[in-house]
């Protein structure tokens, strides 16, 4: 059997582009301000096999000012939400949580344009950085929070719509993994104002979780929930002393 070659190197090439186009969108929003990785992306491209590269930049640079008002805009949900946060310079420089999400909303764009391999390549340079698996292809809305960040899964068929709030462990997959069913919808929507909180798994593409709902820890949602839900997980503690301690 003859093994086709792979330059596996691009996973290093992919991994400086990507941290510094992260960093590029908070040095200044003005997108020519990223055009010094302009020729480390078509190294990539070449390396892929994109054809087009240089079209492909000038289309991917005009998205650069949107992805970063986007992300302010989620920055902001993480410094309103989160009691611990002090500020938004501390969101940008220390949450995982928002620097998955901000790699997710770069590869996103190029996963709208169909190029092959590289939206992937950003996004599992982020989960290994962050803990957080948010396929390119989901798609998510205004203001996303997402709190510790490590251990959460977002399939590539998730929507999520605006002022969604998730915490660590979060699954939002599909009921089944079939080859078949790749070209369906899989994984779940989420409607806008919802929280769902640690170690939650909502499962299948005919799910969704109505707006203003409320997803308990631990809870396994396969049903679609209606809108102004509270969903939890009924359990009880057992308390037995210890025998040094007992009476």
């Amino acid at each position: 059997m003859q093994f086709k070659q792979y330059d596996l190197s691009l996973k290093d090439d992919v991994e400086v582009f990507t941290k510094q186009l992260f960093y590029a969108l908070f040095n200044d929003v003005c997108q020519e301000k990223a055009n010094h990785l302009r020729e480390l992306f078509l190294k990539i491209c070449k390396g892929l096999e994109i054809p087009k590269a240089n079209n492909v930049w000038e289309f991917y640079q005009q998205s650069f000012c949107e992805i970063r008002n986007q992300l302010d805009l989620d920055a902001k949900a993480f410094e309103s939400t989160d009691p611990a946060c002090k500020s938004l310079g501390e969101v940008y420089l220390a949450y995982p949580g928002f620097h998955a999400i901000a790699v997710y909303r770069l590869s996103h764009e190029l996963y709208k344009i169909e190029i092959p391999i590289l939206p992937r390549m950003m996004s599992e340079y982020a989960h290994g950085v962050t803990g957080t698996d948010i396929h390119p292809g989901a798609i998510i809305g205004e203001s996303f929070f997402i709190d510790h960040a490590t251990g959460i899964v977002i399939g590539e068929t998730t929507i999520i719509k605006n002022n969604v709030k998730i915490y660590q462990g979060v699954t939002l997959g599909g009921i089944q993994v079939k080859k078949e069913l790749a070209s369906t919808k899989r994984h779940p929507t989420i409607e806008s104002n919802v929280t769902i909180y640690a170690n939650a798994t909502v499962l299948g593409g005919n799910v969704t979780i109505g707006k203003d709902s409320v997803i308990g820890a631990n809870v396994c949602v396969i049903d679609s929930v209606p809108e102004g839900s509270i969903v939890t997980y009924e359990s009880e503690n057992k308390i037995i002393m210890r025998k040094s301690y007992a009476k």
